[in-house]
């Protein structure tokens, strides 16, 4: 018996309960946890109408690492999912320590008060989990997650060296209202008011929030999209344990009316992430933003189109250049008639499935805390085309993102 926690009910959360229900002779048993547990009871009844299999709920605020701590020694699981918010990564692995759980996540540590994406908080536990015999595998969503693995996967078949990685997100995604983001609206919206860095020539380079652009057009009649250059988390990653890389960059496709908007949010101050007094009482613009939004998880019934996000890369093979471009398109709608989510929630939960899988097998179980392409890419790059998230691989004569 093999007995995982899901830390996290939001549109993830379910994801991943939903797939990991499709795996139990795997995830024999499943505890979905989360501080609202009316949640977790909602993922739970919905796995059971679509799989037939039962999950039990509990409730925790995973903030409260005692509190975490007792749960996950009383619960005893082999592993712990957490697709909670970032803010809580290191609590959980504080808890998982303690408890001697091991631990996953799919996105890295945020502090609350600064906008600031980087591992070196995560990165900080590696002796201590190194020692305890435990494993951290960080970042196991899609990006990162999933384009750290094609990363990986086409740096280990196709080339000697790799030179240039573009990773573009594009969600061509229509959920009908005038502004909504399709995760967590206080995430999503200080990723892309941040500064941009890519990576060039040996450093990062800051610049503008938004300020490059250019046209991409996706394979598979997906169609044609306006994509922005922006700091994603796995760049920092990438270039460290690729170091022939010489530049890297991350894009992510977003349209006028989505800029349009956040533009007018920035400048009456509700993307703000410090506090403010009002009525006497202490309020962040941007987490109240977040109430006034759509539930990411609401968005699936009206969301239509496909997702395409893959990693393009430029190296050399036997002495020779070639460009290498891995990508991956998921149909909304398929997603919700599947699990009851739109295809964002979709792509990184099923990866967190597949990565706790490959721990659960023994495939990448080794204690310390590492980042996804630090692991063999073969066994997890099959289970994606085994569990619904299929890739292409395509070669190409020319590549260039100029506007």
């Amino acid at each position: 018996m093999t007995k995982v926690m899901i830390v996290g009910a939001g549109g993830v959360g379910g994801v991943v309960a939903h797939k990991c229900a499709q795996v139990a002779s795997v995830f024999s048993e499943v505890v979905l946890a989360s501080r609202t547990v009316a949640k977790c009871d909602a993922i739970a009844k919905q796995v059971e109408a679509k799989t037939g299999v039962k999950m039990r709920t509990v409730q925790v605020d995973a903030d409260n690492v005692p509190e975490m701590v007792a749960l996950l020694k009383k619960e005893a699981p082999k592993l712990v999912i957490n697709v909670a918010l970032p803010y809580q990564d290191l609590h959980i692995m504080d808890a998982c320590l303690e408890a001697g759980v091991h631990y996953l996540d799919t996105a890295n540590y945020e502090p609350l008060d600064t906008a600031k994406f980087e591992y070196h908080w995560q990165w900080a536990y590696q002796d201590k989990f190194e020692q305890a015999g435990l494993m951290a595998l960080l970042g196991s969503g899609f990006d990162p997650g999933a384009t750290n693995m094609f990363t990986a996967y086409i740096a280990k078949h196709y080339f000697d060296e790799i030179h240039e990685l573009d990773i573009i997100d594009v969600n061509g995604g229509d959920h009908g209202y005038p502004f909504a983001t399709n995760f967590n609206p206080e995430i999503n919206i200080r990723e892309v008011t941040a500064e941009c860095r890519h990576w060039e020539n040996g450093e990062f380079v800051t610049t503008d929030a938004m300020s490059k652009s250019a046209k991409f057009t996706c394979p598979d009649s997906v169609g044609t999209f306006d994509i922005y250059r922006m700091y994603h988390e796995e760049l920092e990653s990438l270039t460290k344990h690729f170091p022939t890389l010489k530049r890297a960059q991350f894009w992510m496709s977003f349209s006028q009316n989505y800029l349009n908007h956040l533009e007018v949010l920035g400048n009456v101050g509700m993307t703000g992430i410090e506090p403010v007094e009002f009525n006497g009482q202490s309020i962040v613009p941007i987490q109240f933003l977040r109430q006034l939004l759509p539930d990411p998880a609401s968005l699936g019934p009206r969301t239509k189109g496909k997702t395409c996000i893959g990693c393009v890369v430029r190296g050399i093979k036997d002495g020779k250049e070639k460009i290498v471009y891995l990508y991956n398109i998921c149909d909304h709608q398929e997603c919700y008639a599947e699990v009851e989510s739109q295809a964002i929630s979709y792509t990184t939960g099923v990866p967190a499935m597949i990565g706790a899988k490959m721990m659960l097998e023994g495939k990448w179980m080794k204690p310390g805390v590492w980042n996804m392409e630090q692991l063999d890419p073969d066994p997890f790059m099959e289970d994606m085309n085994k569990h619904g998230l299929p890739w292409k691989v395509i070669e190409l004569d020319s590549f260039s993102l100029e506007k």
